[in-house]
């Protein structure tokens, strides 16, 4: 798997924006307010062009809301218990896992070579195992403890 900078401030971005759900700082205020885009391009260190493009697929998928207007921001359409770290890659970058550019599941082999598509399939499974079961919310209840007893 390859997290390419899409894919990663996408996650940033919806973490910040479920923050301000909960209250946290995320640069868009307290709890349940809208947050500016340009806020997040800020405290994210995003280019505020790339981020918008990234805001507009996750609209799209139907993770973000947006509200015009001097008041406007964007929100989370569901709590962030129920958005998985696998929804916004997916709204991003479309397949978790890709051999020479196609989905997994297309990587065909002939040969001596065609056990590789178990592999690739494994890889797959290993892979959305994992982010489909890791909630922003998740995400925003670790602390720096947890994260340094992860990495050990």
């Amino acid at each position: 798997m390859y997290v390419s900078a899409r894919s990663d401030y996408a996650l940033r971005a919806m973490l910040a924006v479920a923050a301000a759900v909960r209250g946290g700082d995320a640069g868009g205020g307290g709890a349940g307010e809208l947050v500016k885009a340009g806020s997040l391009a800020e405290v994210q260190e995003i280019p505020l062009s790339f981020l918008q493009g990234i805001l507009l697929d996750l609209r799209r998928a139907g993770l973000l809301h947006s509200h015009r207007g001097a008041e406007g921001g964007y929100a989370l359409t569901r709590p962030p218990e129920e958005i998985t770290v696998g929804d916004v890659l997916r709204a991003v970058g479309g397949s978790l896992t890709t051999v020479r550019g196609l989905p997994a599941e297309r990587a065909g082999y002939h040969g001596v070579a065609a056990g590789l598509t178990d592999v690739w399939l494994a890889v797959h499974g290993a892979i959305a195992t994992v982010v489909d079961s890791t909630s922003l919310a998740d995400l925003l209840s670790r602390t720096p403890t947890d994260r340094a007893s992860t990495t050990s």
